[in-house]
Parts: structure tokens; C-alpha cells; sequence
């Protein structure tokens, strides 16, 4: 009896040690040398490769974009190499939680849903949703939305922002594609980002832009429990905004300048 209570005490301690060991396999498991980072030489952030022109694909398969020239330049300040990996929107916030990059770079709006989950830095550029219809549409502000069909982009904050003002939204995978079906006759409106559409327009999509609904802030997305990542990336953002590096990349893609907070609140 002894010694197969000495067995069963054996085996219940082995199956804790194995229970410990598959618990750590899920989270992430940062270098040891105080970077915060995953790799000591890397800086692996990612964007969804489907919200141009912050992040678009390459014919190879790379992505280019606002967002992806400022995680670049992220990783120039921290002095590590950059690495743009790919996911989609929706699972943009998980991956970071789940560890699967650093960080994501990849226009996501401060809000109180995801700061549930995840840290925000200070913003690097300030936007804000806006309508879009088409030119012969009478929609002009979100009184008019009313019992219309709106489209946007899955996991996005436009969701939550269509769903105050209509309960028929539609979602798509990016906001551009939503605004090609916008052009081609589908649905009322698309609610996305006012340089995103316009953007568009200027690419030649029949579309139009209506009421700018609200200002938001755009930040870098860290896990919580990655504060010292977190204080690099706001000093690598406060050093690129004072050195005038997001106002050049800014004016590189959109002509102006969308790095500094604006003086005045949305038009109504």
C-alpha cells in the first residue's frame, strides 16, 4: 500500500508539471534581454494588407502602405530589423494578445472595447469615419441613414459606429472592397476612414463622401502586459513626429499632413 501511494502521489505530480508546461505553450515568450520584444533583433508587427493605402499588397506578396513605412520606422528608433506580417483585421487585436507579432500597426482607433484587451500608444495619426455613397444618392448625414443598408469592414470600429444609426449593415473583409460594391450598386453607404475613401475617389471609384461623423485617434496595439514595449514605441512616435519623419511619410501618401492632432472637432 505504501508504495503504490508513493506511485499515485508520483503520478499526480507528473501530470502538474505536464499541465504547467502545456499552459505556458499558448502564451507568447519574449527574449530575455529587456527589449520587450519576441526577438532581440526584430520588430515584428502586423497590418491586414487590405485597408490601402495604410496597408496593400505587393505582387510578391509584401505589403506597402502608410501604416507599414511607419512600423518601419518604428523599428529604425528601436534599432532592430522590421518585420510586416500579415493578418487579417478581424484577428489583428488577438494576435497581438495571443503572440504572434509585437504589435500591430495597422490603423486601429483608441476605444474602450479594445482597451480591454490590449495597450494603446500615443496616436500616430488622427482620422475619423466618414460617409460614403454614391453621386446620385440623397444621403447627406446619419439622420439619413435610417433604416439604409451600410456597408463596412470586418473589425472594424465602423461597425459599432453603423450599428448606431441603421440595423442593416453589411460587413466585408476590407473597406475597399465594400466601397468597389458601393460603385457597383450595392448597398446604401460605406462608413470607413475619410483618407481611405477618398482615396478611392481619387482611384477613380463612383463614389462620394458625405458627413465626416467624428474624429478618432489611431495608435500602435501592444499586449498588457508588455509595458516596456509599449514606453519604447511612445518615445520612437514622439521622436518621428518632433523629427518630422510621420508628417514626410503622411505627405508621401495622402498629400497633407494626418500625424498631428487637429484644432477642431468633426464637422456636424
Amino acid at each position: 500500500m505504501h508504495i503504490q501511494g508513493r506511485r499515485i502521489r508520483l503520478l499526480l505530480l507528473a501530470a502538474a508539471l505536464l499541465a504547467l508546461t502545456l499552459s505556458g505553450c499558448g502564451s507568447s515568450e519574449r527574449s530575455g534581454g529587456g527589449t520587450g520584444l519576441l526577438n532581440d533583433d526584430k520588430f515584428v508587427f502586423t497590418a491586414s494588407g487590405e485597408f490601402r493605402p495604410f496597408s496593400y499588397l505587393n505582387d510578391d506578396l509584401t505589403m506597402s502602405g502608410f501604416d507599414i513605412e511607419v512600423g518601419n520606422a518604428i523599428a529604425k528608433e528601436l534599432g532592430v530589423e522590421p518585420v510586416a506580417k500579415r493578418m487579417k483585421m478581424v484577428g489583428l487585436v488577438e494576435g497581438v494578445k495571443n503572440g504572434r507579432a509585437d504589435a500591430a500597426v495597422a490603423s486601429l482607433t483608441i476605444n474602450d472595447l479594445r482597451a480591454k484587451h490590449v495597450l494603446f500608444s500615443t496616436p500616430y495619426y488622427y482620422s475619423g469615419p466618414q460617409i460614403f455613397t454614391r453621386p446620385d444618392s440623397p444621403i447627406q448625414t446619419t439622420d439619413d441613414l435610417k433604416g439604409k443598408e451600410v456597408a463596412v469592414a470586418k473589425g472594424t470600429s465602423y461597425l459599432d459606429i453603423a450599428k448606431r444609426y441603421t440595423g442593416n449593415v453589411k460587413t466585408y473583409d476590407s473597406d475597399i472592397t465594400a466601397l468597389q460594391a458601393l460603385a457597383d450598386g450595392r448597398h446604401d453607404a460605406v462608413i470607413t476612414d475619410f483618407v481611405t475613401g477618398r482615396t478611392t475617389i481619387q482611384e477613380g471609384f463612383a463614389v462620394e463622401e458625405r458627413q465626416l461623423i467624428e474624429r478618432s485617434e489611431q495608435a500602435v496595439v501592444v499586449p498588457t502586459d508588455n509595458p516596456v514595449l509599449l514606453k519604447r514605441i511612445n518615445e520612437a512616435i514622439d521622436k518621428l513626429r518632433a523629427d518630422g519623419t510621420l508628417k514626410k511619410i503622411s505627405e508621401e501618401y495622402f498629400g497633407e499632413d494626418i500625424t498631428t492632432e487637429p484644432e477642431a472637432a468633426a464637422s456636424k
